[in-house]
């Protein structure tokens, strides 16, 4: 490893504590921050670019195993998990990530970051308008759930997220308090993550060239730096989510989205 591992380790670590309290505050994983963050690590460790997005990608869901552990048992102690839903959809949040995450494994890294750009435009967007759910819609039934699920995994493992972007606003459009909804997405990320760092792990595996201290596409130095750090933030973040205004914080964070996915586009269209 090269003379600027500290570097990166540190930078790991600062990358974890945001990470892990946007994933308590928020019901989000941090894949969002965390994976253009692990990319500007990678370049720092001089690592080949060919399947670096993919790194970036199996790294973030491993980290998001971690965090979601932290955040859900905090919300869990609120309260604020509806475990019924949860058992309605987890089975389809694996299939769909597990299976994401091989067919990603197949595409070009290029492809994978110009789908994170656009997926990141297009939370920040729905953030900032911040729509109401219709006061009549419920939840739909149990293969619509499990139908939703497979979505909500599938387009995670290619974005490498918790799945929070995507199952909050499901659970808010169908009438879930939002604190009930960051709860439950919080246990949601579980499964997404497990299914997913495994699934990197095993479309990674194969693959020559890649870095020492890489599972696949999981690059287990990031992988410490970032879990050492979110962990405990996690559970502030928990903390935080019911006491502090949450929906200025996510104009905030959607803010943070804009400048971070049209910084990754620009870095696309000049190489």
């Amino acid at each position: 490893m090269s003379a600027s591992w500290l570097p990166a380790l540190l930078a790991c670590l600062g990358v974890g504590v945001v990470a892990g309290f946007l994933a308590g505050l928020l019901g989000v994983g941090g894949g969002l921050v965390i994976v253009p963050a692990l990319l500007a690590v990678f370049h720092l460790l001089d690592m080949p670019g060919a399947h670096a997005q993919h790194l970036a990608l199996g790294t973030s869901l491993a980290t998001i195993v971690v965090t979601s552990i932290s955040s859900l048992r905090a919300h869990h102690a609120r309260g604020a998990v509806r475990w019924p839903l949860w058992r309605a959809i987890a089975p389809g949040i694996v299939i769909g990530t597990f299976a994401g995450a091989q067919l990603a494994g197949l595409v070009s890294g290029r492809l994978l970051q110009w789908v994170f750009v656009g997926f990141a435009y297009a939370v920040a967007a729905q953030m900032l308008a911040g729509r109401q759910p219709a006061p009549h819609r419920q939840l739909p039934g149990k293969a619509a759930i499990s139908g939703w699920g497979i979505f909500i995994g599938a387009v995670s493992s290619w974005v490498g997220i918790g799945g929070g972007s995507l199952s909050v606003p499901f659970m808010t459009w169908h009438n879930v308090p939002v604190k009930e909804a960051i709860g439950t997405s919080a246990a949601i990320g579980l499964p997404i993550a497990l299914a997913g760092a495994i699934g990197f792990i095993v479309s990674g595996w194969p693959v020559a060239g890649l870095p020492a201290g890489s599972v696949g596409f999981v690059y287990l130095p990031a992988l410490a730096g970032i879990a050492l750090a979110s962990f405990p933030l996690a559970k502030l973040g928990a903390a935080a989510a019911h006491r502090l205004p949450v929906a200025v914080l996510k104009q905030v964070f959607a803010g943070l989205l804009i400048v971070l996915a049209t910084r990754m586009a620009c870095q696309l269209i000049q190489g």
